[in-house]
């Protein structure tokens, strides 16, 4: 006869703990601003570790946590273009404690290219700062009578069915058909798991061209692989001078990817601003500069302003070559 009241009491005991837990995770969400942080900031990078968000997460880290004095701990999430990292931060707390290392591909150029997605880069992030840009090149192979970007439209004008270019995500390939739309080059896609498979067709022949960042095509540049004809930036990489821009080569092309942190909309101001100057510090320092240029990497640190600025106008101009292009992607 006792065990319903029993069951009662521990109900109400169990209900009184979960009410107390709530306040608790409450009082946390709403700490004060002006003492954060306090606990661990936990930074998502939507790629495996190695590569370079993982890379600029890690430095950038490392950095932001002697300086605040609490772990900063990279977390990698990798999947779905960078789209399962980017639907779990969005959903997270907006504290300050869960931020997200957010490339180009997944918050100007998936918009563009997939129906749906589980987050919208506008309504669900505040951009923080842009830490860092990745300038493109236009590679072919270094035994290739293209020696130009004249020479690579001329090419593929008069030889449209043999004439393709390797991609391994939506953002490479979004840049090469502005290329295209720009030159009126007719190139067909070829998909690849990663920049650097992408690199190695162009090595071993397998494909015409390719667009990639810096990072995996320096190294085949400098041993005589390939053939670098141009930069998708506004200006020359100080490691190829000779490497004319694609504006100087004659294509209207300006495509510089990046990488900045986000955090959760909602987060209180005074924490983005915190986290603002905190990182556009940290891009400015003389060894974090020297740390990244040999990675391709220009160092960036710009305000949360302009970034969001960045960030509107990117979604835009892709959105119109995708459309252009009728590119579209499924998950």
């Amino acid at each position: 006869m006792n065990t319903p009241g029993r069951y009662f009491v521990m109900g109400g005991y169990l209900g009184i703990v979960a009410l107390i837990a709530a306040a608790i995770t409450s009082a946390s969400a709403q700490e004060e601003p002006s003492k954060y942080p306090t606990r661990a900031i936990h930074i998502i990078v939507g790629f495996t570790a190695g590569g370079g968000n993982d890379i600029i997460a890690r430095i950038f880290g490392q950095k932001l946590s002697e300086n605040l004095g609490q772990p900063v701990i990279i977390e990698n999430k990798p999947g779905g273009g960078a789209i399962v990292a980017t639907e779990y931060v969005a959903k997270s707390e907006p504290d300050g404690y869960t931020l997200l290392v957010g490339a180009s591909g997944a918050m100007a150029i998936n918009p563009a290219v997939y129906a749906k997605l589980p987050y919208d880069p506008i309504r669900d992030f505040t951009p923080v700062s842009e830490l860092g840009s990745f300038p493109l090149i236009l590679v072919v192979n270094a035994s290739s009578p293209i020696r130009s970007v004249t020479d690579l439209v001329a090419y593929a004008k008069a030889n449209p069915d043999k004439t393709n270019y390797a991609s391994s995500s939506a953002a490479f390939q979004l840049v090469t058909e502005q290329f295209k739309q720009k030159t009126g080059a007719p190139m067909q896609v070829i998909p690849y798991k990663g920049a650097n498979d992408s690199v190695m067709a162009v090595v071993s022949g397998q494909v015409t061209a390719t667009i990639a960042d810096a990072g995996p095509v320096s190294g085949q540049v400098k041993s005589g692989l390939v053939r670098a004809l141009a930069i998708a930036a506004p200006k020359r990489m100080e490691d190829f001078p000779d490497v004319p821009t694609m504006k100087e080569a004659g294509a209207d092309v300006d495509a510089v990817l990046w990488s900045g942190i986000f955090a959760p909309k909602q987060t209180p101001a005074a924490i983005v601003k915190k986290l603002e100057s905190e990182f556009m510090r940290i891009a400015r320092l003389p060894d974090i500069i020297a740390r990244l240029r040999p990675l391709g990497i220009e160092s960036v640190g710009n305000s949360s302003e302009e970034f969001s600025r960045i960030l509107a106008s990117d979604i835009a101009r892709w959105a119109d070559v995708a459309k252009a292009g009728n590119i579209k992607m499924e998950q």
